[in-house]
């Protein structure tokens, strides 16, 4: 059943809390207002989901719990905050928190996105153009080279070596690059200690380390902050932050954590010990809360702060990056040129 409601998007989730939240504040009853939204919407995804609804709710089930059917779809965190609002009769309060978080998060990924599309551009560009003088451009002149007299030097030879090899095997190297990716991506993915491995090595990579780091405690803070302030219990909240974190790293951390908050242990107190994971601030702000009584706010207010320095980090990364490139494409043109210009120069020299 689920799967085949999985092309949902994040605005059409957006907008089903937005809309639902505006109707039920005008003194709609949820089934009236599923009904109406059923007739509003364009996609044929979410008009098959709302008329699932509707037959739950008319036949007296709780909206949380006919959601519940595609977990896969809103997930945990929207249906627990959904069920809150139900039960404690703020559902309109709770659902335009839902459509706000929603909004939040598809905002911070759009941004962590578009600041890793122009690098990607670059370099996709940068192999272009070596691989157009090494397979095109550079062939044309060998001949040449060739027919000089003496020993070319060893950036030409090379370079030659390089360009026979692609121009011989170039199919093959990208059918095995290719089937590289692509398997690599699958293990990532299906095998959790390679994904762990993976999901590791981006926490100790520079610059991409501090994007993951700051992306995931803005989540977490941002949802288990909601979480908590929707009165939901403290291990619960973990469970579910956990699931709505995308590094595998911090998610094992959380669930880890929260069989010791079971046990009556603070949450800042696990932190600590993970200095690596959890920056000093974001622990001795938690464990302010902690004492304060006031963790769901702390933690919303730590999500912003991670959130903004997430916001300037990505629109720096391209200033950041681009100098970087600008240097390894100059040192690989640079190389092929010498290459070129090298058994020519030596010939006149002898000459």
């Amino acid at each position: 059943m689920t799967k085949l409601f999985s092309g949902v998007s994040s605005k059409e989730k957006i907008l089903f809390a937005k809309h639902l939240a505006i109707m039920i504040k005008a003194g709609m009853s949820i089934l009236e207002s599923l009904k109406l939204l059923k007739k509003l919407t364009k996609s044929r995804r979410m008009a098959k989901i709302l008329d699932e609804l509707i037959g739950d709710v008319s036949n007296g089930q709780f909206l949380s719990t006919s959601l519940e059917k595609f977990r896969n779809i809103f997930g945990d965190f929207a249906i627990n905050i959904i069920r809150v609002g139900e039960n404690s009769g703020i559902l309109y309060e709770n659902l335009n928190y839902l459509a706000e978080e929603l909004k939040k998060k598809q905002e911070l990924r759009k941004n962590v996105l578009s600041a890793l599309t122009y690098p990607a551009i670059v370099i996709f560009a940068s192999i272009s153009l070596v691989a157009l003088l090494t397979l095109y451009v550079f062939p044309k002149i060998v001949p040449i080279l060739e027919n000089l007299k003496g020993e070319p030097p060893l950036p030409t030879v090379v370079l030659i070596a390089m360009s026979g090899f692609l121009q011989a095997y170039w199919l093959y190297l990208l059918i095995g690059l290719t089937t590289f990716f692509i398997v690599g991506s699958i293990f990532v993915s299906k095998v959790t200690f390679i994904k762990l491995f993976f999901h590791r090595l981006i926490l100790s990579t520079p610059l991409i380390s501090q994007i993951s780091r700051n992306y995931n405690l803005t989540t977490l803070g941002r949802t288990l902050g909601l979480l908590l302030k929707s009165d939901i219990k403290v291990v619960e909240a973990l469970y579910i932050t956990s699931d709505t974190l995308t590094n595998l790293i911090f998610k094992r951390e959380l669930k880890n954590f929260a069989g010791d908050v079971s046990r009556g242990e603070e949450i800042s107190r696990h932190l600590e010990k993970k200095p690596k994971i959890f920056p000093v601030m974001f622990t001795q702000m938690v464990a302010i809360g902690e004492k304060t009584g006031n963790l769901s706010e702390t933690l919303l207010y730590l999500a912003d702060v991670y959130e903004t320095e997430l916001n300037d980090l990505t629109k720096n990364l391209s200033t950041i990056i681009e100098p970087a490139i600008m240097i390894i494409l100059g040192g690989i043109v640079a190389f092929i040129a010498i290459s070129i210009i090298a058994p020519i120069y030596q010939i006149t020299q002898m000459i």
